[in-house]
């Protein structure tokens, strides 16, 4: 009996057709995808058409080498480039230098462009004429400025700067008032008794008062930091105080003072123009006397600017939706609509976004919510309004890919453009014709553009497509399997890229995380990675067990309370219904994966001895204790529905976890973990470590200094070639001869 078939935990399933997924363009080169293709690859996003509709505007990400040493260091670098929406000329650079350019858009004439570049650590919005000369800054904010947005008749742009807590209490425009109305949940000290203690003289060894105001000077230091919110923790480091997002205009003149458009100790989304630009919307939430952090729920506001004075205007609430939250409020060309996204918060983290509709009268009124996604069961991205305000666009992720959608705004009805073997990343309509940043198995990254009704796509751009000419890139197939409790799983096999008929070849289960995040062939962020193991030999199973999103709610909702068990039997179906292919050598199965994957990925181990080694990747170990130590510790009250202290909640939340089964772990197991990484928090690691260890366990323990959640999609690109070959390194040391 081979040790595939020793395993204690083998799935049954019924093995559906395999479906070949084909490219829009053949990638059949002679040369492998390799390590350092990676620093290759550039990164198109922020698609927007001219307002003529002739060209498009768009960003592009690469990874500049600061120097031609050996121990060169890498950076990310974004530019802005412009095509002419109909491919009769390749695409232009327009912004270059050592300072990124990014979010571009449009002035209404189509003469210029607004984008975003750091000055001094701090975005600051520029212009530049396209008819020559250099980008002009316009904003020269001590908190930045970002989101920039032109009025209907361009004379002025709307953007958004964001404040720390202790940049607001000493803004008495922005904060009028000396504290906030919300309790600041440190005992018996509001903030306004801070500003009374800004009066006394410190002395560590004078009164009670002048103990608290040297106290005070200190933690204005930053030595110590003084923690007593809710949400203490951000991604790489502490987080002791809220900040806020604050919308400003400024005339598009020399000079320009901005004049904010809200203010307080609240927080607003980037705002959009409404009308022929009297009014602005946008999201947040006003409630009175609640901290930030407790607030879970956001509605649509105006701004009226003819109320707007030295202190700001009280926002005007649009529109609200019991127990939902509302967001991106996108006006249509005629201003007399509203489209929206809208979650259920009663049911956060399975239900599906949706996109509604409604009329805005000039006076504020509303009239009755539609949702043009009623009935999908899919969650919707953001939209985008035709010319003609006869439609919507968007996209929606979907059995693995990412098509757009569009939508008849008056019957509902909704057509897919771009097959779901494919993902569009971001998409811009104009008058003419659509523009969109397209995945798909040859190629990461490139921009197309389409008729408005989907026909005749054309790719734009050749960022990626020059050097992936000579590459040659495996192709996914796709299948489908039941398992005994009725649920359907989609899932994916890759074959060695150079594969040789007859050889039999080691088998990597690769696993998503989220959990609800959904994988497929237009999956941007593992294309090289998967490309790069199929190249060295692997086959690459991937799937998307119960919980993934693209599915429906039930699916997204068929985890709850189960993130162990009905998962990974799914994982484990997929890679049974792989190992009946004729070249997998059963006897070299690895698996890996990362954030929830390595909690899969951990709990696989302690329940299933087929795989020979496996890499878990950032992962949460023991649920109990991720409450306090990550940042995304609302995935226990939501996905869980009980807290330790609860009657049944440690039980639940410890059955649950992986480290509670770590004495059952037998397979060779890399540990990764970014140093700085809080969102799932370091000590996750260390303990599952720590345990192995101590039973004398085959364990090896990667760490990142200055390496964060997302250290493998945005991380130190040094960091990145290093952990890539790091786990192939480890796997293949694990199944060789």
């Amino acid at each position: 009996m081979t040790r595939a078939r020793a395993g204690r935990f083998l799935a049954t399933l019924i093995l559906g057709t395999l479906i070949s997924v084909t490219p829009l363009i053949a990638q059949d080169g002679d040369h492998p995808i390799t390590t350092t293709d990676l620093l290759k690859i550039e990164q198109v996003g922020s698609p927007a058409v001219s307002p003529d509709g002739s060209q498009v505007a768009y960003t592009v990400q690469r990874i500049a080498r600061d120097n031609d040493e050996a121990d060169a260091t890498y950076r990310y670098l974004t530019h802005i480039y412009l095509a002419p929406l109909d491919g009769s000329e390749p695409p232009r650079q327009l912004t270059r230098g050592d300072r990124s350019a990014t979010q571009p858009t449009w002035h209404p004439e189509g003469d210029r462009l607004a984008f975003v570049r750091p000055v001094d650590g701090q975005p600051q919005v520029f212009v530049l004429r396209l008819d020559g000369g250099e980008a002009q800054q316009l904003t020269r904010m001590e908190t930045g400025a970002s989101s920039p947005r032109w009025s209907p008749d361009g004379s002025r742009l709307l953007f958004s700067s964001t404040f720390r807590h202790r940049q607001l209490l000493a803004d008495t425009t922005l904060a009028p008032a000396p504290a906030p109305s919300w309790d600041t949940e440190r005992p018996l000290v509001p903030d306004a008794r801070i500003h009374e203690l800004d009066e006394v003289e410190p002395d560590p060894d004078g009164s009670f008062e002048e103990v608290q105001a040297w106290l005070l000077r200190n933690q204005r230091d930053d030595n110590p930091r003084i923690l007593h919110r809710l949400d203490f923790l951000g991604e790489t480091d502490l987080n002791p105080e809220p900040s806020y997002a604050h919308l400003f205009i400024i005339d598009d003149a020399p000079d320009a003072e901005p004049v904010a458009l809200t203010s307080g100790f609240h927080s607003f989304a980037p705002g959009e123009w409404l009308g022929g630009g009297e009014r602005v919307v946008t999201a947040g939430n006003l409630e009175a006397g609640v901290h930030p952090d407790r607030i879970q729920q956001s509605h649509l506001y105006t701004v009226d600017l003819e109320g707007v004075g030295p202190e700001g205007s009280r926002p005007e609430r649009l529109l609200d939706l019991e127990n939902h939250s509302l967001f991106v409020p996108t006006p249509a060309p005629d201003g007399d609509r509203l489209l929206f996204l809208a979650s259920d918060i009663t049911d956060r983290g399975y239900a599906q976004t949706q996109l509604g509709l409604v009329d805005v009268a000039s006076d504020g009124t509303v009239g009755e919510i539609s949702f043009l996604s009623e009935g999908l069961d899919r969650s919707i991205g953001a939209p985008a309004w035709s010319a003609d305000g006869r439609f919507a666009y968007t996209t929606m992720g979907t059995e693995g890919g990412i098509p757009i959608v569009r939508f008849d705004v008056e019957t509902g009805e909704h057509l897919e453009f771009v097959d779901r073997i494919r993902g569009v990343q971001a998409l811009d309509v104009g008058p003419r014709g659509i523009a969109y940043v397209l995945t798909e198995v040859a190629n990461p990254f490139e921009l197309y553009a389409a008729e408005l009704d989907g026909a005749d796509p054309t790719r734009l751009s050749r960022h990626n497509a020059e050097w992936l000419t000579e590459r040659r890139v495996s192709v996914p197939e796709e299948g489908t399997l039941t398992r005994p409790d009725g649920t359907d799983v989609q899932y994916w096999v890759m074959e060695p890229t150079f594969r040789e008929e007859g050889e039999r070849y080691p088998l990597l289960t690769n696993i998503h995380g989220g959990p609800s995040v959904m994988w497929g062939p237009g999956e941007a962020s593992m294309w090289h990675e998967f490309q790069l193991m199929a190249s060295r030999g692997y086959g690459v199973v991937y799937s998307n067990p119960r919980g993934s999103a693209g599915y429906g709610r039930d699916f997204q909702h068929g985890n709850h309370q189960d993130w162990g068990h009905g998962p990974a039997g799914d994982v484990l179906a997929a890679t049974s219904a792989a190992t009946e292919l004729d070249w997998v050598d059963e006897d070299r199965l690895v698996v890996t994966g990362g954030s929830y994957a390595g909690y899969l990925t951990a709990w696989i181990v302690a329940h299933d001895h087929r795989f020979q080694a496996a890499v878990a990747q950032r992962g949460v170990y023991d649920l109990v204790t991720f409450l306090g130590e990550g940042n995304a510790w609302r995935l226990i009250p939501d996905r869980f529905e009980l807290y330790p202290w609860e009657e049944g909640g440690r039980e639940l939340l410890t059955s649950e976890s992986p480290f509670t089964y770590v004495d059952q772990i037998e397979t060779p197991l890399m540990v990764i973990h970014g140093d700085v990484d809080l969102r799932t928090g370091v000590s996750q690691s260390e303990m599952l470590v720590r345990a192995l260890k101590i039973l004398d366990r085959p364990v090896e323990y990667v760490r990142y200094p200055g390496g964060a959640h997302d250290l493998s999609r945005t991380g130190d690109p040094h960091q990145r070639l290093d952990r890539l070959l790091r786990i192939y390194e480890f796997l293949e040391r694990h199944i060789r001869d």
